[in-house]
């Protein structure tokens, strides 16, 4: 199976985590909620899966490209 890894699109703050490692998500589940610029983006997963890893939690701040969560894609 393909793992995928969920990156930051921006540097922020991430407000809340939705998931937790070992859950079943669907594509365009939301996985968290990263504060860019004053906004609120949601971050969503790319396919569906289970959540193998989280790279991040409450209050971290993260960059650009930083790996937030890694999805192993079910077929």
């Amino acid at each position: 199976m393909a793992e995928h890894i969920v990156e930051a699109p921006a540097p922020g703050k991430i407000l809340r985590v939705h998931v937790e490692e070992g859950k079943r998500v669907a594509a365009g589940d939301r996985i968290c909620v990263l504060e860019a610029l004053k906004m609120e983006l949601p971050i969503v997963a790319p396919v569906g899966g289970t959540v193998k890893a989280l790279h991040m939690s409450p209050g971290q701040t993260v960059e650009a490209g930083d790996p937030l969560a890694v999805i192993e894609a079910s077929p």
